[in-house]
């Protein structure tokens, strides 16, 4: 092959964008409305009805419905990916629960991607399911309803407590809900400034406590030794509620009984533990979010998950390691802060929306989360030596 023409092929290959093939929405994404069907929680009604890797056994808070009910949740993940960090992805359903099996066909296609994103697999399988292909596979591995939720549930609450006036590290957390998404929204708020001794975790069966036996290993880590025993009791006086269990599991008498300036992240999809109206009934000094985008301060994965695999993508990184994701949470956190841009209202149908009890989270739609949020997480990669390829010219230069 003569030079001129290896230059032209490659240059053929890797301009004006890597590759020959793209991905492209056959459905409109451009206004809140639109994430609203593409997503949560429209995105619920096929699935009852009926790289993005899932095997159908926890699906949008529905339970275990198989893999292809999980196939809209995925195609919506699809949309996400592309429209908000430009990523091109292929969902793919894997018909199988056994997780030896489920690791062994990941691993074998895993070269033909440049990351994997996990989802809808309930615990504990996923915990395993994850390690194994961090460990088996070069390219980032990343479990969503895991980490997505911690991340973003992380720079909420930390916006909550600014503006409530409390300091993390004083504050009493109750979780309702012990599956993938609790147990890793907890460790990163541990790993923020929260004290493992103010932190209460429910599952079914009601406070997790040292009498409790047949614990798995990841609720063994949250066990105290206390007289509750169930979520009523864990939430008089508590500071700060995250529910990521079912539709209705928060009484408006649970609320009621929580302590000053109370912090509520009801976050159950497509139905939030208590509605934000029927909380508010009877807490007027409530801060509340949701996993809804019909309700302010949705705690929204999409602000995550484009924008961290961007980052690790540009760099090369061969992991998304607990430095990446941090660097996710604070650069959210502190996006809230900022002036919010006029298209951006537009597409929320605002007139008005500024740092407060209802903006705790930036808005998807806001484009500078591209750059803002991708740009900490590449420059956390590098930082920690995971990166395969030095910090991009076109991000802000690193401080």
């Amino acid at each position: 092959m003569s030079n001129d023409l290896k230059t032209r092929a490659l240059a053929y290959h890797a301009e004006p964008r890597p590759g020959k093939l793209t991905v492209n929405l056959t459905k409109p994404a451009n206004t809140a409305d639109d994430l609203t069907l593409a997503y949560s929680p429209g995105v619920a009604e096929p699935v009852r009805a009926l790289g993005i890797i899932a095997d159908g056994s926890a699906i949008l808070g529905l339970g275990s419905l198989g893999a292809l009910a999980s196939k809209p949740v995925m195609e919506g993940k699809g949309v996400l990916f592309k429209v908000f960090a430009d990523i091109d992805v292929f969902d793919i359903e894997v018909d199988c629960t056994d997780v030896d099996e489920f690791v062994r066909t990941v691993k074998n296609i895993s070269g033909t991607f440049g990351g994997i994103n996990l989802e809808d697999i309930k615990a504990p399988g996923c915990f395993e399911i994850e390690r194994r292909l961090i460990e088996e596979c070069d390219i980032p591995v990343f479990h969503d309803d895991q980490h997505g939720t911690a991340i973003i549930c992380t720079a909420g609450l930390l916006n909550a407590l600014d503006i409530q006036g409390k300091a993390i590290e004083g504050v009493t957390i109750v979780c309702n809900g012990a599956g993938a998404a609790a147990i890793s929204s907890l460790r990163m708020l541990l790993a923020a400034g929260a004290k493992q001794e103010n932190i209460l975790l429910c599952d079914s069966r009601g406070v997790v406590h040292a009498g409790r036996d047949n614990l798995s290993l990841e609720k063994q880590a949250f066990v105290r030794d206390t007289p509750l025993r169930t979520l009523q009791d864990a939430l008089r006086g508590a500071d700060v509620l995250l529910g990521l269990s079912r539709a209705g599991a928060v009484s408006q008498d649970m609320v009621a009984a929580m302590a000053d300036r109370p912090i509520i992240f009801a976050m159950a999809n497509p139905d939030p533990e208590i509605r934000p109206e029927a909380a508010r009934a009877v807490r007027q000094d409530l801060i509340m979010a949701t996993g809804r985008s019909d309700y302010p301060n949705q705690i929204n994965n999409v602000l995550g998950f484009p924008f961290i695999f961007r980052g690790a993508l540009d760099v090369r990184a061969r992991v998304i390691n607990e430095a990446m994701k941090m660097a996710c949470a604070l650069a959210l956190r502190d996006a809230a802060h900022l002036p919010v841009p006029q298209a951006v209202l537009d597409a929320y149908g605002l007139d008005h929306l500024e740092f407060g009890p209802d903006y705790i989270v930036p808005k998807p739609f806001d484009q500078r989360l591209k750059t803002l949020v991708s740009a900490a997480v590449a420059k956390a990669a590098v930082d920690t030596g995971v990166a395969g390829a030095p910090y991009p010219a076109h991000y802000p230069p690193l401080r």
